[in-house]
């Protein structure tokens, strides 16, 4: 079979046959892609010690703070601003094309990783270089991935397929943790390394296997769109960046005024850039799909929700790291490897709940397990503020693992929800868009989940710590400015596997008597010192976190029905489905003619057999 036609001027495909098992090429390879990129988000987050140690680098002196904050930051403060311009890119010269640029690009990114030979600061700033590009080449994945998924599967399907992706989203955050926990030990660069080949054989599998079978526009690019929308995202990211780090005596950086100028300097680009897309003629930001309510709903749902899971991984982590495990027998140097493995049960949920949520949200409707989902998640952080910090494991595990199992049951009809809102011919820039809704929220989700922590520790920890200090023999006037010192470096110092108070405490240590000088630097004075503070943390900042879960749940309840257009077929994924039993086909063969109104080219009839 063999059907004669043309897009835009240009072939969709490469010329070669493409079966009826396309998608499922088109689904495992992009899972493939989604997997890698997430994993990179956070098997640096447990490495970081050993990072530091292997450049030379005292992660916890004042002025590499920063380079601590860059090292996991900058991965995804360039994802965040560049998916949507990436998806308006896949749209325009197609989301294969653009797809595979990326796997390209974040392979290369982590062979300079992995044969980093600088030490010092040279070495810090080189592995922060490439982690940005491995941020550019992330966001290419992350724009491009569900829109090749959407093109390749007929609607009934796309909630099971996208909930692979998802699983491989979500999964991937948290087997970076163990592998960074299992590798970095062993030799810190092969956190890097165990990228590289899996990028080189994804790209070469992408280039031959994948087609651009989705409906492609060639437009004009809108370059004021991408440098407003870039660099107002990119102020407001980086002043939350450095509104965590100290200021002029007060524990964060909220009143510096670089910090206030990047955000509502931030916010004033953003707000022209909204301006601007509604007046060109081929907007980076398509603010038309905000009228669809499924997207809109749907996007403000999917914010919220990242926004209430994004800094609890963090806060989860800390709360392993510094108190639970140390109190239980683990070194403090051995916590970051344990505290990805006591985190699985999070992670067991979601795969348990993922893909039933997408099988069944096809045959029954996104809406019971969007909104299920997102109220299941907020009553379990609900739980978490009544867990005593010093939990049995078992309790905590059962907690966790719930709110993994809300997480599965929202993300993928949510996610399907939105994607079949979208008009075919914006499916790059809307997933693009969504991408960024929910890169965007995991940043500001650290820096609001910080905040509340610091807020919530600097009422208490200051006294415990002074009262804690003097009753082992610590001098008063030694005391005093260390109790004083900013909450948020006994958080990294607790998040990076290091013994608080061996940094605090120093040379000071060997003036002490000694069964003193071993209970401070022991594994149980600082939990126990700690536990009452962060606990009051704990409950503003999952309290928070609940609010964020119903603003999704309801916003997930008025999600409207999928828009429909008459005589417009929903994809060209559905149609190659549709005849795939009937033999292969040339996707460059396809026929696109224009349907007015619509302002792209689209098929207006599935094609028909020679």
């Amino acid at each position: 079979m063999a059907v004669n036609s043309e897009v835009t001027g240009a072939p969709v495909g490469a010329g070669r046959p493409l079966g009826p098992h396309y998608k499922w090429i088109a689904l495992s390879n992009t899972t493939l892609g989604m997997l890698m990129a997430t994993i990179n988000q956070s098997i640096v987050l447990i490495a970081l010690p050993d990072i530091f140690r292997g450049i030379g680098l005292n992660p916890l002196s004042p002025g590499n703070t920063s380079y601590l904050l860059w090292m996991f930051m900058g991965f995804l403060v360039v994802s965040a601003v560049l998916v949507v311009s990436f998806g308006r890119l896949g749209d325009m010269f197609g989301r294969v094309r653009m797809y595979t640029l990326g796997f390209a690009i974040f392979s290369v990114a982590s062979i300079f990783l992995t044969v980093t030979w600088m030490h010092g600061a040279d070495g810090a700033m080189w592995l922060i270089v490439w982690r940005v590009v491995q941020g550019i080449g992330g966001a290419f994945l992350f724009a491009n991935s569900a829109a090749i998924v959407t093109d390749a599967f007929p609607a009934n399907q796309r909630g099971t397929a996208l909930s692979v992706n998802s699983i491989a989203a979500i999964a991937g955050s948290f087997m970076g943790l163990i592998l960074g926990g299992v590798l970095a030990p062993v030799n810190w660069h092969l956190i890097f390394l165990v990228s590289a080949p899996i990028g080189v054989f994804g790209t070469i599998w992408a280039y031959f296997m994948l087609h651009d079978i989705g409906i492609r526009k060639h437009a004009e690019m809108d370059w004021w769109g991408n440098l407003l929308f870039g660099g107002g995202l990119v102020a407001i990211l980086v002043g939350i960046t450095y509104g965590l780090l100290p200021y002029g005596g007060h524990p964060m950086g909220w009143t510096n005024p670089w910090v206030l100028s990047a955000l509502f300097g931030g916010l004033a680009l953003l707000v022209v850039f909204v301006y601007v897309e509604t007046k060109v003629a081929e907007p980076l930001f398509r603010i038309s799909l905000f009228k669809i309510r499924a997207f809109t709903a749907g996007n403000i749902a999917s914010l919220m929700l990242a926004m209430g899971r994004g800094g609890m991984q963090f806060m989860l982590i800390i709360w392993l790291q510094g108190i639970w495990l140390p109190l239980h027998g683990y070194s403090f140097s051995q916590t970051p490897l344990w505290a990805g493995i006591y985190l699985v049960p999070l992670t067991v949920g979601f795969l348990l709940a993922a893909p039933l949520s997408g099988v069944l949200s096809d045959k029954f409707g996104a809406k019971p397990f969007t909104v299920g989902g997102a109220l299941l998640t907020g009553f379990t952080f609900l739980l978490l503020i009544f867990v005593p910090v010093n939990f049995p494991y078992w309790e905590f595990a059962v907690v966790i693992a719930l709110n993994g199992f809300g997480s599965g049951l929202f993300f993928s009809p949510n996610w399907a929800e939105m994607m079949n809102s979208a008009p075919p011919s914006q499916r790059g820039a809307a997933g693009g868009m969504i991408a960024t809704f929910q890169n965007s929220a995991f940043v500001l989700s650290i820096g609001i989940f910080f905040t509340l922590m610091v807020a919530g520790l600097s009422s208490k920890l200051p006294a415990a710590l002074f009262s804690g200090l003097t009753a082992q023999g610590v001098p008063a006037h030694t005391a005093a400015p260390i109790s004083h010192l900013p909450p948020i470096g006994v958080l990294f110092s607790s998040f990076l596997g290091y013994n608080p108070m061996q940094q605090l405490l120093g040379p000071l240590l060997s003036t002490l008597p000694p069964a003193h000088a071993a209970y401070l630097a022991g594994r149980e004075f600082f939990p126990h010192l700690i536990t009452a503070p962060f606990h009051a943390g704990l409950r503003v900042a999952f309290g928070f976190a609940i609010a964020a879960n119903v603003v999704a749940a309801i916003a997930s309840a008025l999600t409207g029905p999928r828009p429909s257009q008459p005589g417009v077929p929903d994809s060209v994924g559905y149609e190659l489905a549709a005849v795939a039993a009937e033999g292969s086909f040339e996707p460059s063969e396809l026929v696109v003619p224009d349907v007015p109104g619509d302002g792209a080219e689209r098929p207006d009839k599935p094609p028909e057999p020679d």
